[in-house]
Formats: C-alpha cells, sequence, structure tokens
C-alpha cells in the first residue's frame, strides 16, 4: 500500500481537465426545463423509467441524462425506483407480451396526475417489431400515451426537449 502512494505522490494527477459546456442549447432548454418544473411540480419532477421490451438502445440515451455532461437533476428532474414516487413514466420498447400486466401495474401505481412518454420508434409505433404474438406493440396500446419522443434512439437533447413539451401540455 505504502508503495502505491508513493507512486501517485511521485506521479502527481494525470487525467485531463474537464472541458466547458459549449452547448448553449442545453444550457436554453435546462433553463425553461427548470422554470416549468418549478411553477408545475414544485421544483422536482420524479420520473420512473419502464422498459417494456426494448433493445437497450434508449435507455443508454436516457442514462446518459444523469451523466455530468448533461446533469439533468440540476435541472430538477429525478429518477426514482417506484412508481409511486413517479410523475412521470418514461416507457422505452416495444410492450412485449409479457410486460403489459407489469406495465399495466405501474401505471396504476403512479399517483394521478401523471403523465406518460413513449420514447423511440418502438415506444410510438412499436417499431420493427409491431404487433405480433410476443409484442403488443406502441405503449399507445397498452396504456394512454401523453407525448411521444422518436428516434431511434432519442439523443438525450430530444429527450430534454420531448419531457419539456410533455410538461407544457
Amino acid at each position: 500500500m505504502l508503495r502505491i502512494l508513493n507512486k501517485i505522490q511521485r506521479i502527481g494527477i494525470i487525467t485531463e481537465p474537464v472541458p466547458e459546456m459549449a452547448e448553449p442549447a442545453l444550457a436554453e432548454i435546462g433553463a425553461r426545463l427548470k422554470e416549468k418544473i418549478g411553477e408545475l411540480f414544485g421544483g422536482s419532477l420524479a420520473i420512473r423509467q419502464v422498459d417494456a421490451g426494448s433493445c437497450n438502445g434508449c435507455e443508454l440515451e436516457i442514462h446518459a441524462l444523469d451523466n455530468p455532461y448533461y446533469g439533468i437533476e440540476r435541472f430538477g428532474v429525478h429518477f426514482v425506483a417506484s412508481p409511486r414516487h413517479a410523475d412521470m413514466l418514461l416507457v422505452t420498447g416495444p410492450v412485449s407480451r409479457h410486460m403489459e400486466a407489469a406495465l399495466r401495474r405501474t401505471y396504476d401505481a403512479t399517483p394521478e396526475p401523471k403523465l406518460v412518454i413513449a420514447v423511440g420508434e418502438c415506444g410510438a409505433n412499436g417499431g420493427e417489431f409491431g404487433v405480433s404474438y410476443a409484442s403488443c406493440g406502441a405503449v399507445a396500446n397498452v396504456i394512454p400515451v401523453d407525448a411521444v419522443i422518436r428516434g431511434c434512439p432519442p439523443t438525450p437533447m430530444d429527450l430534454m426537449r420531448g419531457i419539456l413539451a410533455a410538461i407544457n401540455k
């Protein structure tokens, strides 16, 4: 252990500095999002993300919202583990038959007023899977949807714009 600490002291910090945020659209959308969330939700919007059978492409982009670059929590958006604590559901993927009942239970467990956003092409219209013996297709075929964020997968900026559009309705 002492050998490692001596090496650290000898070499010093060798990481790169954090780059400056050079995307004005992110700051502008974030400010509008924070303002609207403060007005409608008392400063904090709780989101429960539900994977209803996706390929995980949309989940990667949703998780990117929480990274240091986008940092959506600084705008008052928080992801929660329980639908009972959520104001909004972000549902990804075509709803597979085995997730149909679970998605309905999640929707029922979310307190009113609630918003539901279908994320990605699969959530919007079933994508390349459509309706089949294994898939119910679009999220709207199972539960009511308030907004749709298109893309395969949608970028984190598209997700922020979609969340802002959904709470503006």
